[in-house]
């Protein structure tokens, strides 16, 4: 196999992969307002990419820098889905340690590997001598009763002699029995200086941090203690906070944000793309515009902009025009709001 050479990422802020949500059209709309933010895929299982029908590597390349996350825990499948990573382009491949559902812990992968670390290292080994992109981990703090912070360090311990030099923690525990995953997402309580003392005790590992950061105020804060922070349901429902992300965290003022209207005008010539290719007969203009629901968050107009979206994205006839009949929506409601504000200026001046 000939090696590439590849680029150091920079982990200071990434968006949390995200089951059901980031998918491609998702990422797509997010590298639109960040340019510098490290993308991840949804978690992908090693047995559907090698015995699944589909294409589930495919991404755009405007992604880049893009991860793709692997959910496995057999070296030798590990290795090879590694080895299709890295050709059909992704910038990291990162193995799933944290996920709770028991369709995941079922098929012995997820946040049930924390309490086999030498598993986990087995698939780093087997994964970093077939490709030479960086082999990264995401895991939580614990699991169930194995909530010590020597559990959590020896399994890095472990992983990190393996090879593995990044790991991605989701600083709350896993309760593989009683919680669902999305309560696993809340009930269990953030455990930030956990994460900031294995950062103390391994200052030449790469540490980010995933959990409740809900600002780019959070976001500076953590990074005083640790390397990096993956943001996730805050951005989805919340994405415009990423316009300010490469000039606040990345240091990059020469980005300028894009605007909420450039960015509706450039997905709404990505969804004609995705037509006009017709490399997906079921796609529709929803498939793109669920996952910009939260574009208008806080503005004048949101509202209007969500409803618009779920009243006319969802049927059987999809509009092509879905997004500019929403923009119209929105920007006519803050015209009517402005032209209110302006007569009332007036009336209290006369």
């Amino acid at each position: 196999m000939t090696f590439l050479s590849i680029a150091p990422l920079n982990r200071k802020f990434s968006i949390a992969p995200m089951l059901d949500w980031t998918d491609r059209h998702c990422r797509y709309f997010l590298r639109l307002l960040s340019k510098h933010s490290l993308l991840y895929t949804e978690m992908v299982t090693t047995g559907a990419i090698i015995y699944g029908k589909g294409d589930y590597l495919g991404f755009n390349q405007e992604e880049h820098p893009v991860a793709l996350q692997l959910g496995g825990s057999n070296p030798d499948h590990m290795a090879k889905c590694a080895v299709l990573a890295q050709e059909r382009g992704y910038d990291e491949v990162n193995i799933n340690v944290g996920c709770p559902s028991d369709r995941v812990k079922n098929g012995s992968f997820g946040a049930c590997l924390m309490a086999q670390p030498e598993i986990v290292a087995d698939n780093v080994r087997a994964m970093q001598a077939v490709v030479d992109i960086p082999v990264t981990v995401k895991c939580r703090i614990g699991i169930d009763d194995m909530d010590e912070y020597e559990d959590f360090a020896r399994f890095v311990d472990i992983v990190a002699d393996a090879g593995c030099d990044t790991f991605i923690v989701h600083a709350r525990k896993a309760w593989l029995q009683g919680l669902s995953p999305k309560e696993n997402r809340d009930i269990p309580p953030l455990n930030y200086p956990r994460v900031h003392m294995l950062k103390e005790a391994h200052p030449g590992l790469s540490i980010s941090i995933n959990g409740g950061v809900k600002t780019l105020a959070d976001t500076q804060e953590q990074l005083k203690y640790v390397d990096g922070v993956m943001m996730g349901r805050e951005v989805y429902a919340n994405p415009y906070i990423l316009a300010n992300v490469d000039a606040e965290i990345f240091g990059d003022e020469s980005v300028q944000p894009i605007s909420r209207r450039d960015v509706v005008l450039k997905m709404q010539q990505y969804i004609e793309a995705c037509i006009a290719r017709q490399d997906d007969p079921y796609f529709k203009p929803w498939h793109v515009a669920r996952h910009m629901l939260g574009l208008y968050q806080g503005q004048a107009g949101g509202r209007i902009w969500r409803r618009y979206l779920s009243q006319n994205g969802t049927g059987k006839s999809p509009d092509p025009d879905l997004l500019m009949n929403a923009l119209h929506a929105v920007e006519s409601a803050q015209q009517e709001i402005n032209d209110y504000n302006a007569q009332k200026a007036a009336n209290n001046i006369s």
